[in-house]
């Protein structure tokens, strides 16, 4: 199975995506990291290192799926084509894709946990809130079917509810 994750920058995707790459035993493939090992690497951040993140993430995740394993991506997942890219990925393995989207339906709340988280992504700026407040504006409504979770909900709750929705899925 192919899980991707959406939603805005400091929601609580990774969170999740963390949580359930445990309870899974799944690789969790993030698209900060990479992006941020791009920049380390010499790329200007000019060039558009946040699509190639993507693309590495996709070859990092056909890896896993050849093997047979269950895959989790790590991305904000915002636009149309990053959602088809999982699908098409999924379909060439003939696995099922399943999206999880994390929200945060207290605006305060979301603020603070970006305006207060440090991953330790060397090299890896977090955005600003009026970033994220500009990435909301353009995110593209879902046609997928798809788990919403709310990160105000504690994350054993949010865990447990996206277990039973994945067990359905498969």
């Amino acid at each position: 199975m192919l899980i991707a994750m959406a939603g805005l920058p400091g929601a609580g995707q990774s969170s999740v995506a963390e949580a359930l790459g445990r309870e899974l035993a799944a690789p969790v493939v993030s698209v900060d990291p990479i992006e941020a090992a791009m920049w380390r690497a010499g790329v200007a951040r000019g060039q558009p290192t946040g699509l190639a993140a993507y693309v590495v993430a996709e070859a990092v995740a056909d890896g896993v799926l050849a093997l047979g394993q269950t895959v989790i991506i790590d991305a904000v997942n915002a636009v149309e084509e990053a959602r088809e890219q999982w699908r098409l990925l999924a379909a060439r393995h003939g696995v099922p894709v399943v999206f999880i989207e994390v929200v945060c339906s207290d605006a305060a709340v979301h603020r603070r946990r970006l305006e207060g988280r440090s991953r330790g992504i060397e090299g890896f700026y977090e955005p600003a809130w009026e970033a994220v407040e500009r990435r909301r504006e353009e995110f593209v409504p879902w046609s997928d079917d798809r788990l919403v979770l709310d990160s105000v909900i504690d994350l054993p709750s949010n865990i447990a509810t996206a277990l039973g929705f994945l067990a359905a899925a498969s």
